[in-house]
């Protein structure tokens, strides 16, 4: 199984950037497709990005596509999540995600995912 630690959060203005880090073990952890959660306070987690285990298909949400980025690199078992153009709205606890039961392309919804860390916590004032 894959574990993860994620970092990099913090608190920002509206319009600027964040990094989001996620370290990963486990031996499986090249072969596994990962992505990003979020949920924000009162609401449900939701489904931010996702990667396959290769790199090569990646899915957003809606309301992150255009600003957010997601990439992997597995020979340092990483997964990065780059966001710019932070709104208010971005604001939560945003955890990395294991989807190990997706053997091809990237997950596209939040029940894809089988395992997460504790989360990294955004805001972003107005």
């Amino acid at each position: 199984q894959v574990h993860m630690v994620e970092s990099g959060g913090g608190l920002v203005q509206a319009g600027d950037s964040l990094r989001l880090s996620c370290a990963a073990s486990g031996r499986t952890f090249s072969r596994t497709a990962m992505g990003w959660l979020r949920q924000a306070p009162g609401k449900e987690r939701e489904f931010v990005a996702s990667i396959s285990w290769s790199g090569g298909s990646t899915r957003y949400a809606d309301s992150v596509k255009g600003r957010f980025t997601i990439s992997r690199d597995n020979a340092n078992n990483m997964v990065y999540l780059q966001m710019d153009s932070l709104s208010p709205d971005d604001t939560g606890v945003y955890s990395c995600a294991a989807a190990e039961r997706v053997v091809a392309g990237a997950p596209t919804v939040e029940g894809d995912f089988n395992s997460w860390g504790q989360g990294t916590q955004v805001t972003v004032s107005s």
